[in-house]
């Protein structure tokens, strides 16, 4: 493909799903309904939600993390000598 034409596509790709966009809810309807009504009444249950989601949300970054430590440690190399020549290297 030319590079204008691809150029064209990307701004028109990004033109409809910028230019689309929709309104959601994040939560199901009876959640929603809870939360509403139980904070009306002065409850806390709004902030359980939100811990539970920041909670859920976490965990996945925390697995990641975790997995990158032990490959980091796991497949390092430790006390490599490299022998390189103390003159300038050419690269053209």
């Amino acid at each position: 493909m030319k590079k204008g034409l691809k150029i064209l596509l990307f701004v028109i790709a990004f033109g409809v799903f910028t230019g689309v966009h929709q309104v959601a809810k994040a939560q199901c309807s009876i959640c929603s309904t809870n939360v509403d009504s139980n904070v009306k009444d002065g409850g806390k249950a709004a902030d359980g939600l939100n811990h539970g989601i920041m909670y859920l949300m976490a965990a996945p970054y925390l697995v990641v993390g975790i997995l990158g430590y032990v490959w980091h440690k796991k497949y390092r190399k430790k006390d490599v000598d490299i022998n390189m020549p103390k003159e300038r290297l050419n690269l053209n």
